[in-house]
């Protein structure tokens, strides 16, 4: 069927139903939304705002506005702005294209998928009607079982330093790692230097996705390289939930906490071109917002957490001094 004039590319075209009339016919309300009109459409409607609520979420977690996510899955930005509103007539096509973009396993999107099996299924059921307290204490358990370390007193000592950006990571890492005589490691870095181009090239080259493969590999070097380590990670790691679990699996993960209006300080203080105007500025403070908002649970499952706002430098590096000090005495 020929496309109307002025539809996104991505909306899917309506094909007649087996009596010849057309199945999910659209009309305009008086506002001048989109309605189905068939019988379905409590369901569906239902399902799309839970699709939206979940792309929009993914999307905060991994600092993509929303003209990123776009470019990077190839969805026209209108298209994409009514799937996160749930008024989208998403197709298979189009979901895939931004499972791909936020690089999430397609299933993550919709429903809960068995693919490991019964025992998993039953697992999963299992851990839902447990206490956020008590899926904390199964989560370590099960990181400690899977350790087969045999004699823990000899674990690696890797810190992994986590939070937003201007929470002082790189500031703070080198100090912490000459304090305690260990190499420092700046994931960020380990990634240019994989990829041979810096980090907003690998962004307009390889998208997301890209990105978080190359995350994944340097830190897997990273681990199998320095048994004693200061690594200072990118914001977006907790995102990527199979790289974040290897990160609290493998290192002491310090959570640098910051408010909103400090971490946009800081960023402001490192002159970014890409904040330059008031409009930009105004953009960049609500992103803080957002990312804080989608990352917060993420950043809460470190084994610490310091908060660095109204403290100097030496202040907070005291403080993490502290902080080890009394995990090795522990």
């Amino acid at each position: 069927m020929p496309r109307k004039k002025n539809e996104p590319a991505d909306w899917p075209a309506v094909k007649p139903s087996a009596t010849g009339k057309a199945s999910g016919v659209r009309r305009k309300t008086t506002q001048g939304q989109a309605e189905m009109t068939n019988p379905g459409d409590a369901v569906s409607s239902a399902l799309s705002m839970r699709l939206g609520q979940r792309v929009r979420s993914a999307r905060a977690a991994r600092a993509m506005t929303m003209k990123q996510l776009a470019m990077e899955s190839g969805i026209s930005l209108p298209y994409l702005s009514r799937v996160e509103k749930g008024d989208g007539n998403i197709s298979i096509a189009v979901l895939h294209k931004l499972a791909t973009a936020l690089n999430l396993p397609l299933e993550n999107l919709l429903s809960d998928n068995e693919r490991y099996g019964a025992d998993y299924a039953l697992i999963v059921e299992l851990l839902k009607r447990q206490s956020h307290e008590q899926l904390s204490e199964i989560r370590q358990w099960l990181a400690d079982y899977t350790s087969k370390r045999a004699d823990p007193s000899m674990a690696p000592m890797r810190i992994a330093l986590i939070g937003l950006r201007g929470a002082g990571k790189s500031t703070l890492g080198p100090l912490l790692a000459r304090q305690l005589d260990v190499p420092f490691v700046e994931l960020n870095r380990e990634i240019e230097a994989e990829a041979g181009v810096n980090i907003k090239e690998i962004f307009w080259l390889y998208g997301q996705a890209g990105y978080r493969r190359l995350e994944r590999r340097c830190l897997e070097r990273v681990i199998a390289t320095y048994p004693q380590v200061v690594l200072a990670t990118g914001g977006g790691i907790v995102a990527a939930a199979s790289t974040y679990e290897l990160l609290l699996h493998s290192f002491y993960n310090i959570w640098l906490k910051a408010e909103p209006e400090e971490h946009f300080a800081r960023v402001m203080a490192q002159h970014d071109a890409r904040i330059a105007s008031p409009q930009l500025q105004k953009e960049a403070m609500e992103n803080i917002h957002y990312a804080l908002e989608a990352r917060g649970e993420l950043y809460d499952l470190a084994h610490a957490k310091i908060n660095t706002s109204g403290k100097t430098v030496e202040q907070t590096a005291k403080e993490l001094a502290r902080l080890l000090s009394r995990k090795k005495a522990a």
